[in-house]
């Protein structure tokens, strides 16, 4: 089944993404790419090299703090 998987954070969306989900090898799948994006958006925000470093020792997880996750049928 398609479903659209929301984080949000404060009432602002941190993450929307659509996944086929039909098990839970299929639904970690979709959680870590949601993951993965989110970590790719914190290096891509990083506008020096110093920046970058203090990225690369963050945790997704202070983004996901107090976060909201939503799923729903798409």
């Amino acid at each position: 089944m398609k479903v659209e998987l929301r984080i949000r954070r404060n009432g602002s969306p941190v993450f929307n993404g659509t996944y086929d989900v039909t098990d839970s090898e299929s639904f970690g799948k979709a959680c870590a790419d949601a993951w993965a994006q989110l970590h790719s958006r914190r290096l891509d925000q990083a506008s020096s090299v110093g920046a970058l470093m203090d990225q690369l020792n963050q945790n997704v997880l202070d983004d996901l703090q107090d976060a909201e996750i939503t799923l729903s049928k798409a």
